[in-house]
């Protein structure tokens, strides 16, 4: 298993433009719904809302789709 993420780690994710990079800003432990999706979390699995350093918009993904990245950038 991934290490957790918390709110304020740097990570990178695939988008159809290519891999971008962001900041964790939420962690979800129950179901919700983000831009007119609805997605699945637990404590056992929760879900991420990330936020893009480029575009400012936030996305929702699970933690295996999120690639934490050092403090230092990269």
């Amino acid at each position: 298993m991934s290490e957790p993420l918390e709110v304020g780690d740097r990570v990178s994710w695939n988008t159809p433009q290519g891999r971008t990079r962001g900041e964790v800003v939420a962690e979800k432990t129950r179901d919700f719904t983000h831009d007119g999706q609805k997605f699945t979390a637990s404590q056992e699995e929760p879900a991420y809302l990330v936020q893009s350093e480029k575009s400012g918009a936030t996305a929702a993904h699970q933690r295996s789709a999120l690639r934490k990245l050092p403090h230092g950038g990269a």
